[in-house]
């Protein structure tokens, strides 16, 4: 807490751009979440297209409380899709070109307590 009041960053980010072989319209990735830190992994994509995203948990030191959200090209933050609000499987259409994130984060005590949690990503756009 003493650490957000004096303006030091809270939590950690890494992100990753994401990266289909040629022919596939898919990739699975993989991390670890480490408190409250988030990982972002970025891919791009044109307006009309659809991407589909679904997070599993692999294994966890804590009760497993992991999300994604899905933000759009430009977003400071703001997101598209809530998996905290809305769960952790979807397909968005999409309203822009550009470059999306899907940013992996853990909540509650998990976060709070400093916990890890292992998860794979499966991503695809159509």
């Amino acid at each position: 807490m003493v650490l957000s009041s004096l303006g030091l960053p809270a939590s950690a980010q890494s992100r990753s751009e994401v990266h289909f072989e040629a022919g596939n319209y898919g990739a699975m990735v993989s991390g670890t979440v480490v408190g409250n830190e988030y990982v972002d992994y970025l891919l791009g994509a044109k307006a009309g297209q659809e991407m589909f995203v679904e997070l599993t948990v692999v294994d966890s030191n804590g009760d497993g409380t992991i999300y994604f959200n899905i933000l759009p090209p430009g977003s400071t933050g703001e997101a598209i899709y809530v998996g905290s609000m809305d769960g952790n499987s979807t397909t968005v259409p999409l309203p822009a070109d550009g470059e999306y994130t899907i940013r992996v984060y853990q909540m509650g005590n998990d976060a709070d307590t400093g916990k890890t949690t292992g998860f794979n990503v499966d991503l695809s756009i159509q």
